[in-house]
Formats: structure tokens, C-alpha cells, sequence
């Protein structure tokens, strides 16, 4: 039975039959038992279904990934250790050494490192791209070895909105996935596997858990994308892998092919899998996403009007705006709002800012965004200081960029402290 997205946060995943636990049970196990030495030996030549090691598979995990599946409208997900370990996974679990993808320079700094040094050493090479380029331009970046394309629903920090259909089009035209971290939109505000993506990432840690509690990632596959079609430019997927007796993953699952390769092989190799604990606190925060993500937009617009007022504020980004040179893109693709963080300058530059942010008293100064609480930092200095001036000028970071991240407090509250701290610079 088909339901809304509100549902979804509810019901699915966790499907409990007659007298079985109404909460999703921690399975807090690393191994499990079978009576037969052939009944495991299937599991491992992936001729069975079921559970032997907690790094491959979980059932605790696999209930709250089939949930985000759902909210996502996915044909299969994976949890992983962290949002970076997604991340990772989702390109690794298609590119290789020699190979090339191509990536906004607008991502989160984190994400930046990962694709432009971590995995530039391992031979896999990201060229990043201003993401408000024509169409004609943004073609000229892709190689022969090109083998995916990857974007942020909304930038972190610089909250812009992903153009899906002008990214999908490209994409597609030259035979690649597109890839799209959905962390700030969460799939209560978009959804995009509607507007062309065809692998969508998280970091659970934000907005999904919703409570600062656990570290954690997901990885959703929509089934979309065509590997066999492709078949030359990803053989991992579409030749035989000898670590599994020479299974071909695209002919021998399908539609499920990616994710069942990720799982199976990625998370068996470099083992960042949740833990069934994380996973369960996942879970408690999913089932009140649609009710915060509500409230955050509703406090998050509040405020920046209110610094979109302050002659002390240089600037304000957030996209829903009608100010904002998102706007028009946000209500097409978010229609329901954006999410609970902005990007603002204090006159005066990072020394007014940082007497601005020190004057806070509910808002606090924290590596952490899309939480309960309102947080906030200052980007240049802290998440993104491993990078160059010219490298932050390439990613919209500009020096003065406080990133606000609105809670679900009483707005009330949250302007009045935004207002003392304001008359003390």
C-alpha cells in the first residue's frame, strides 16, 4: 500500500508480525547461528538471504535502511559508519584507480577533501566544477574515463540549490550516474530520484537523527541507471568479480546491482558499517522527521528575515527567500522549504563575526549542523580552514560566512538572542 512520506517516517522498515516487538529490537550481535555448514555456505556465494556477520548485513540495520529506502523511493539502501563513508562508497563502488568524476565546488569541506586528496591518492581523480555553469560549459569537463557526477542538494555552507535536471541531462548524455548528497533537504523536503538522480547519499547524522546522538551514513540506489548499457565503463559491475565465484552483479541482481555490490563487497573489504545501537537511535529520529523539518523551515525563514532587516548584517543566504537568487529553483525542487540553515555576513568582517557569534547565549558555536539546537560556526575558520583563499573563493566560502543552523526552538527566543548579540557588535 502506497503512503506519504509522513507515513513512511513511521511505518516502514520495521514490520513486526503477530506478537512480535512493536519497536525495532537492537540486534546487538556480531554473528549468527546456522544448523547446517551448506546453510551458510549459500550466504556466502549470495545464493541465500540472510544475516552471518554484522559487517555485510544487520537486521537492526537493514529495517532503518529500508525505511530511508522508502522515504527515498529507492530499490535498495545501505547504512554505512558516517555521511564521509557514504560518500566514499557511493563513488568507489564505481570508479578505480585511472578513473575520473566530476563534482561541484560547492560541497561540504569534508566532502571536498575526500574527492580532491584522500581519493586523488588512490588514483581516482575529481574535477570540481562551479555548478552555475551553462550546460555547453559543464559538458567540456567530462573525459572517456569520466564515471559519475556528484552534487549537493543544498550546498553546505553556502545553502545554494542543485539544478537537478541541468546535471541529470548532462549525465545521462555521457553515459554516468548522477550522485546527490540529499543530507540538508532530507527526502521530506526532495526527493532526487524524481529529478533525474540516480544514487542519493546522507549523512544520517544530521537532520535524520535530529538529536546529535549518533554518527551515521546511508547510501539509497534507485535502480534507475542502466549498467549494462554502460557496460564498458563499469566492469565492476558488469564483468564477473572472482571474489564471489564470477558473479556478474548487474545480470545477476538487476536493478539492485549497485547497492547489492556495495554491501557485499565495499562494506565486506573496508568494513564501515553502523552499529546496530546507531542505527536504532537513527530510527527514533526518523519517526519525527516530517514534524522537524516543519519546524525548522518555519524558525529558519523567521530568522532570516530578521537578518535580511539588521543594517549590521552584510548579507543573507537562504533560498526560500523570495529575495534569494535560489528562490525560484527551491520552490521548484523543494517546494515545501529548503531546510533550517542559512549563510549570513556581519559587517566589519571575521572580527565582528567572531564578537557576534561569542555574544551568543541559546545559539551555540559547534562543528554540528541540523540538529534540535540552534547552532552555528564560521566556515573559513573552522569546517573549511584546511583549505587555500583561492580554493574558498572557488566554493562560495567568503570570509565573512557564518553558517546559522536553526533549531526547533521558540523563534521568539531564537531572535531575541540573534538581536542582543547584534547590539553588542
Amino acid at each position: 500500500m502506497n503512503s506519504n512520506i509522513e507515513t513512511k517516517c513511521i511505518h516502514e522498515g520495521w514490520k513486526p508480525s503477530q506478537g512480535e516487538p512493536r519497536q525495532l529490537p537492537i540486534y546487538q550481535s556480531t554473528t549468527f547461528k546456522y544448523d547446517t555448514s551448506d546453510a551458510m555456505g549459500k550466504l556466502f556465494d549470495l545464493e541465500a538471504e540472510g544475516y552471518f556477520y554484522t559487517r555485510l548485513q544487520n537486521p537492526t540495520n537493514d529495517a532503518v535502511a529500508a525505511k530511508i529506502c522508502a522515504m527515498e523511493g529507492g530499490v535498495g539502501a545501505m547504512l554505512t559508519s558516517s555521511g564521509q563513508a557514504a560518500n566514499f562508497f557511493a563513488l568507489f563502488n564505481i570508479c578505480e584507480a585511472g578513473d575520473h568524476f566530476i563534482a561541484s565546488s560547492s560541497i561540504y569541506g569534508g566532502t571536498y577533501n575526500l574527492f580532491g586528496v584522500t581519493m586523488k591518492k588512490m588514483g581516482i581523480e575529481c574535477t570540481f566544477v562551479d555548478q552555475e555553469l551553462p550546460e555547453e560549459e559543464l559538458a567540456k569537463y567530462f573525459r572517456p574515463n569520466t564515471k559519475a557526477v556528484f552534487g549537493e542538494t543544498i550546498t553546505n555552507p553556502t545553502v545554494s540549490v542543485f539544478d537537478f535536471e541541468k546535471f541529470a541531462k548532462l549525465a545521462h548524455d555521457h553515459g554516468v550516474p548522477l550522485i546527490v548528497d540529499n543530507t540538508f533537504a532530507t527526502p521530506v523536503n526532495c526527493r532526487p530520484f524524481e529529478w533525474g538522480a540516480d544514487i542519493v547519499t546522507h549523512s544520517t547524522t544530521k537532520y535524520m537523527d535530529g538529536h546529535a546522538v549518533c554518527v551515521g551514513g546511508c547510501i539509497v540506489d534507485s535502480g534507475n541507471f542502466d549498467w549494462m548499457a554502460h557496460a564498458e565503463k563499469f566492469p565492476g559491475l558488469t564483468t564477473p568479480d572472482e571474489s564471489y565465484h564470477g558473479i556478474t552483479y548487474a545480470e545477476r541482481f538487476g536493478k539492485a546491482a549497485y547497492i547489492t555490490k556495495a554491501t557485499v563487497q565495499l562494506m565486506r573489504d573496508l568494513g564501515s558499517i553502523q552499529s546496530p545501537q546507531n542505527a536504532f537511535y537513527l530510527n527514533l529520529g526518523l519517526e519525527s522527521l516530517h514534524l522537524r523539518m516543519e519546524r525548522h523551515c518555519q524558525n529558519a525563514l523567521a530568522v532570516a528575515k530578521f537578518l535580511e532587516a539588521q543594517e549590521k548584517v552584510a548579507w543573507v543566504r537562504y533560498a526560500d527567500l523570495e529575495s534569494d537568487p535560489y528562490h525560484d529553483r527551491a520552490k521548484k525542487y523543494l517546494p515545501k522549504g529548503t531546510c533550517g540553515v542559512l549563510a549570513f555576513g556581519i559587517k566589519g568582517g571575521r572580527e565582528k563575526s567572531i564578537k557576534f557569534m561569542d555574544s551568543l547565549k541559546f545559539a551555540s558555536i559547534v562543528t554540528h549542523v541540523a540538529d534540535a539546537k540552534t547552532c552555528l560556526l564560521h566556515p573559513a575558520s573552522h569546517t573549511h580552514r584546511q583549505m587555500t583563499e583561492e580554493q574558498l573563493a572557488e566554493a562560495g566560502v567568503a570570509s565573512d560566512l557564518i553558517r546559522l543552523s536553526v533549531g526547533i526552538e521558540n523563534v521568539e527566543d531564537l531572535i531575541a538572542d540573534l538581536r542582543q548579540a547584534l547590539d553588542r557588535i
